[in-house]
């Protein structure tokens, strides 16, 4: 590829080592740079133009500058591919693990990986993980559970992925942070009693704290026939284990719809989350037990474990 077809492929931006292999020499390119025509961006990386960089341009210059084989990941690589509509302040590349950057980058962060060339895209410019990895790299980061839930939902809702591809994926890795509630996730794609998220509810929500059991999967006729995913006939509490991914427009507007019916006849709707159910299962039951009592209950809340805060 000679100089012109590379700076165009690579929005404006090089490496050093890109201009010697097409014939420009380091006097060449120190005069390029004291004229004005090139700038340096990174050390050893060019921009052969003038004017604010693009953000495609930026991103090439970061992989650049991290060396062969490295690729927009993380929230970089989530904004090219539509995945969030913010890219944050910082560049994130991945490098092959095999190989260090020493020096700091300003602007980038570097990972690493030992799996990249299976995770790396084939052809997409510039350089980035598959979506799916990047959606799990993410996940692996993710400084919470809702975080987490956060970028899995959005690949499904946005029709990034499905869940099928997330959950092959995630079987091809070792070790990847909040594993359990991801798999829970993705196990949850369709709608019937005893999923991951019910299961999760049941033991760690209402035997863990010694909460009254909840019909499941209660079936209600009416104008329409719902389903409600727990139902406490006593104490007109409903619970609802929002564990599809995608479900945005129709389906949310049923969900108000029903939420709405319940409160006119004199039913309490609760609506948790992976998130909620795996990382504040305490939290979850101490509302139970609130709204519970507020319509007769007379039990006790257990105390799961030392520090649990849900007495």
């Amino acid at each position: 590829m000679d100089l012109d077809d590379l700076i165009a492929v690579q929005h404006g931006v090089l490496s050093r080592a890109q201009a010697h292999a097409c014939g420009l020499t380091d006097r060449r390119i120190e005069w390029l740079v004291a004229s004005g025509r090139w700038r340096r961006v990174h050390l050893g990386v060019y921009a052969a133009f003038t004017g604010p960089p693009t953000f495609e341009a930026r991103v090439w210059a970061a992989i650049l500058r991290a060396g062969p084989g490295a690729v927009a990941s993380h929230r970089t690589a989530a904004y090219l591919d539509g995945l969030c509509d913010d890219a944050g302040p910082v560049i994130h590349v991945t490098a092959p693990a095999e190989r260090h950057v020493r020096t700091k980058i300003d602007g980038v962060r570097v990972h690493y990986a030992h799996r990249l060339p299976h995770s790396r895209h084939p052809s997409k410019n510039p350089p980035r993980t598959r979506l799916d990895d990047t959606v799990l790299d993410l996940v692996d980061v993710a400084p919470h559970p809702r975080d987490a839930e956060g970028w899995v939902t959005a690949a499904c809702q946005r029709r990034l992925t499905t869940p099928e591809r997330l959950a092959d994926t995630l079987g091809r890795r070792k070790k990847i942070r909040w594993r359990p509630m991801t798999e829970a996730m993705l196990a949850d794609v369709t709608d019937g009693a005893q999923s991951p998220l019910e299961l999760r509810h049941l033991r760690r929500v209402e035997r863990a704290h010694s909460l009254p059991t909840g019909h499941r999967q209660q079936r209600i006729t009416g104008h329409r026939v719902t389903w409600i995913d727990v139902d406490y006939p006593p104490y007109h509490l409903r619970v609802e284990l929002d564990g599809r991914l995608g479900h945005t427009g129709e389906g949310r507007f049923r969900d108000h719809h029903r939420d709405n019916h319940a409160t006119i006849d004199g039913h309490a709707t609760l609506r948790y989350g992976h998130a909620d159910i795996y990382a504040n299962p305490c939290t979850v039951a101490a509302e139970h037990a609130h709204v519970l009592t507020a319509r007769g209950w007379t039990g006790t809340v257990r105390s799961c474990r030392p520090g649990c805060s849900a007495p």
